[in-house]
């Protein structure tokens, strides 16, 4: 049974007479995931200012087109529902200048921009993921202020916005997501990818409860401790953010009008922690033994000749308190692959990884438009003839008495050097992953083949975000370069599967090795990252002599050197137990420490590559 079904199960049945808009029980059983989405989006429906929206991860297909059908079930038939199309001009977006009413009639004449025709509607955003910074910022303003506020083209707005979004994220992979200031201001986190179509199947909430629960929402009632019981839960998650449990509160109230109850409740808060606290986590709460109830004392025997009391004379089993059940349904929440990466201790800073997708560089050549600058169309940089237009509009009728005074011939558009605006053009570069493999005795006979299964792992990973790899191993008394940087994949794994194992470990020498190529990496135009696989056991010097003092404090100066070189690092000690050596040479390297004693290979490749999303 779903949870939206179970959750309808619990509300208060209505009574005889009740009116027709009562929230009924779902006529058709549905699959959970599915039921829990089409709940998301009757809560969206019911406040779509006040809740912010939900960030839909989902390619286009019928799973989406039946999901947003049931939102669009659920509103009103005016409610106005307009799409935000990837790159939208600014002034289409917040309004400003109608370029052609203003060409035609001579004078500035101001056209409404998207948002404020939004007012009291939703915003649908295509390819959420790809959405710049700038246009970001201007999306999260509106859901603050619920207003746009904009001084551009010669005009002052300021219209009402009050308007929830749905932004749909598309990327392949976990860092290409929408920019984290619009994530933070939308209440839920939607995946449809895992529902198949024929999951989608039957009712699972009549229009009408939702229309009525609309109506119903301005009465809803919030106890006083509803806010501090969710304010601990997101604490306790690691939830800096006060939108987190604020938001919370929002889909409490949506729910309890949902479901025909007159004030939050406790299964409010525990569906509201459930959707909108359990995906914002970065850590897990920690686990008291003070928590774990002890186990009840047996009655006492009662004395010869007495009857046993009667079950209704015993007291009631006590309730746990309202923090831990909304605690435990956001832990329970916890999406798979984020509990993963929480127990790794890789959760922050993925978005904007330039170990994952090469740094972003302005230029005027290949790349993405990213706005305009006023400028000179030379040495190749790109007119952008409608921003000019747009520039120079509002200067037509003093331009035009300008040349009447001075007898001049009069132009339809009078467009100077001031009024140029150039296309900026974004791009990031190509990262390109090094990776250092330590293939001498000590970690041959530990780690070595676990260290092979990562890399190629990692590998394949690199190949299909069409990255370089580059290959080093050391042992003996050298580093040697194995895979020059290149995008094959059957070099890369030729390359690894001959790798052989044993030896010396001439620890500062691999890492001089990969600081070298990072350089030149970094000279051709690509992001480097250095991968180090070691148990940071150096017993060879930089000089080639045998010593272990004296290795691991030439291993630590290479490290600072990788350091002040400024490059991407990430440390994997492959060691049996974590060893203060490897963490000491971390901290010199300033790379991730990952301490993955007793990790197989595909939990090795992905505790890298969340580390490399970290940068």
């Amino acid at each position: 049974m779903s949870d939206l079904a179970a959750l309808l199960e619990r509300a208060p049945a209505p009574p005889d007479g009740a009116p027709a808009d009562a929230p009924p029980s779902p006529p058709t059983p549905v699959a959970p995931a599915w039921g829990q989405a089409v709940l998301v989006a009757a809560l969206v429906a019911i406040d779509p200012a006040g809740l912010g929206g939900v960030r839909v991860r989902s390619q286009a297909g019928p799973v989406r087109d039946r999901w947003l059908t049931h939102l669009r079930a659920f509103l009103p038939p005016d409610l106005p529902v307009r799409r935000v199309p990837l790159g939208i001009a600014e002034g289409r977006l917040l309004g400003g200048l109608d370029l052609a009413a203003t060409l035609q009639a001579g004078k500035p004449i101001a056209e409404r921009g998207v948002l404020a025709d939004a007012d009291g509607g939703l915003l649908v955003l295509a390819m959420a993921e790809r959405l710049t910074a700038g246009t970001a910022a201007q999306l999260a303003a509106v859901l603050d202020r619920h207003e746009v506020m904009a001084e551009r083209d010669g005009f002052t707005l300021r219209t009402p916005a009050r308007c929830g979004m749905i932004a749909f994220d598309e990327g392949l992979s976990e860092d290409e997501r929408p920019p984290g200031a619009l994530l933070d201001r939308l209440a839920f986190r939607l995946d449809l990818d895992p529902i198949r179509l024929r999951e989608t199947e039957g009712e699972p909430l009549p229009a009408e409860a939702v229309l009525a629960a609309r109506e119903r929402l301005a009465t809803v009632t919030t106890p006083d401790t509803a806010f501090e019981s969710l304010s601990a839960a997101a604490h306790a998650l690691g939830i800096d953010s006060v939108r987190g449990p604020l938001l919370a509160l929002k889909a409490a109230r949506a729910s309890a009008a949902l479901f025909g109850r007159d004030g939050v409740d406790a299964d409010d808060l525990t569906l509201a922690a459930r959707l909108v606290l359990g995906p914002r986590a970065t850590r897990l709460p920690a686990e008291s033994p003070d928590t774990v109830p002890d186990p009840p004392e047996p009655p006492p025997e009662p004395p010869d000749g007495e009857p046993p009391p009667d079950a209704e004379d015993e007291p009631a089993t006590e309730e746990p308190p309202l923090d831990d059940l909304v605690l435990e349904a956001a832990r329970a929440a916890i999406p798979e692959g984020l509990l993963a990466m929480l127990k790794l201790g890789a959760t922050r800073g993925t978005a904007d990884a330039a170990g994952r997708a090469g740094a972003v560089k302005q230029g005027n050549g290949r790349g993405r438009p990213a706005g305009t600058r006023r400028g000179d169309p030379k040495s190749g940089q790109r007119l952008n003839v409608l921003e000019t237009l747009r520039s120079a509009a509002p200067w037509q009728p003093i331009r035009r008495q300008g040349r009447s005074r001075t007898g001049r011939r009069p132009v339809r558009v009078e467009v100077r050097r001031d009024d140029f605006r150039i296309t900026r053009i974004k791009h990031r570069t190509a990262t390109t992953t090094i990776f250092v493999v330590d293939a001498s005795g000590s970690a041959a006979l530990q780690r070595l083949a676990e260290a092979k299964g990562a890399v190629e792992l990692l590998l394949a990973d690199c190949y299909v975000r069409r990255d370089q790899v580059a290959l080093i191993a050391f042992r003996k008394a050298a580093a040697e370069l194995l895979l020059p940087p290149t995008r094959s994949l059957v070099r890369a794994k030729r390359s690894l599967a001959g790798l052989p194992g044993g030896g010396a470990t001439p620890l500062a020498a691999g890492i001089v090795a990969a600081t070298t190529l990072a350089e030149d990496v970094r000279r051709r135009g690509h992001a480097p990252v250095v991968v180090l696989l070691t148990d940071g056991k150096a017993n060879i010097g930089h000089d080639g002599r045998p010593g272990r003092p004296q290795a691991q404090a030439d291993a630590e100066t290479a490290g600072r050197a990788l350091r002040l070189a400024g490059h991407t690092a990430l440390l994997v000690d492959t060691a049996q137990r974590p060893s203060d050596k490897a963490r000491r040479l971390a901290d010199a390297m300033g790379a991730t420490y990952l301490p993955l004693p007793y990790a197989d290979a595909r939990s090795l490749s992905q505790a890298v590559s969340l580390a490399a999303e970290a940068g």
